[in-house]
């Protein structure tokens, strides 16, 4: 199973350099596990940048994976692995949803650098 860190989608979905990256376990949907607050951080930032209709298509693709919702014990769950690693909840969301299904993280975000089962990117 995989996680994909906000930040992995909006290089994916904005075909960066970077896009490659993330590909592989985005495109492999039936692993894939898509926490809710990462179809609001990815609908947030692209909003911005594209259409809305092509945002939609966006969170379409992201929507061919498991969506993951916010419930009270994933909550504390998160608030758990915020303290424990210094993460905001955003982050600390999705990582702990990651831990939850022993899914793989993608990420380019420093702050899950040195933290179990994170497949990092450093940017340049």
């Amino acid at each position: 199973m995989n996680v994909v860190d906000s930040s992995g989608w909006i290089e994916f979905f904005m075909d960066s350099p970077r896009a490659d990256l993330f590909a592989s376990a985005i495109e492999r949907r039936n692993e894939l596990l898509v926490p809710v607050v990462a179809i609001f951080e990815v609908h947030k930032v692209l909003s911005r940048k594209v259409s809305t209709k092509v945002v939609d298509k966006f969170l379409d693709v992201m929507r061919h994976g498991r969506v993951i919702d916010i419930t009270d014990a994933r909550a504390i769950a998160a608030s758990r692995v915020a303290n424990t690693h210094g993460l905001a909840m955003a982050d600390a969301m999705m990582y702990s949803m990651a831990q939850e299904f022993n899914a793989a993280f993608w990420t380019q975000d420093v702050d899950y650098e040195h933290l179990a089962n994170v497949n990092f990117f450093a940017k340049h």
